[in-house]
């Protein structure tokens, strides 16, 4: 269960920084709520995964998710590059966060 929690976790993560991007280009109070709200659901489940997975492995993976689910995110809804070298480093980051899993 614990690293269903630490998806979850990173969904809120990803989120939230796609909500500081959205605030960034609008500025509005429900893009700055949306951030407290999104990276708030990101640390209590981060929190509660760390009830059975080690620190370190859990803060990693949860980093990695969410950088990775970032990229992805700025790729797909904001235009951003999705040149080989970029995704070979998101691929890096992703084959990461499976050999901590592996390795637990």
């Amino acid at each position: 269960m614990a690293w269903i929690f630490l998806v979850i976790a990173s969904l809120g993560e990803i989120f939230g920084v796609m909500c500081i991007n959205l605030y960034v280009q609008r500025k509005t109070f429900f893009w700055l709520s949306m951030i407290v709200v999104s990276m708030g659901f990101g640390f209590l489940f981060l929190s509660m995964a760390m009830r059975g997975i080690p620190l370190g492995t859990a803060y990693a993976v949860w980093t990695g998710l969410g950088a990775a689910g970032a990229v992805l995110i700025g790729i797909t809804f904001f235009r951003e590059s999705a040149g080989w070298k970029r995704l070979l480093f998101l691929t890096l980051i992703i084959a990461g966060a499976v050999g901590l899993k592996i390795l637990e």
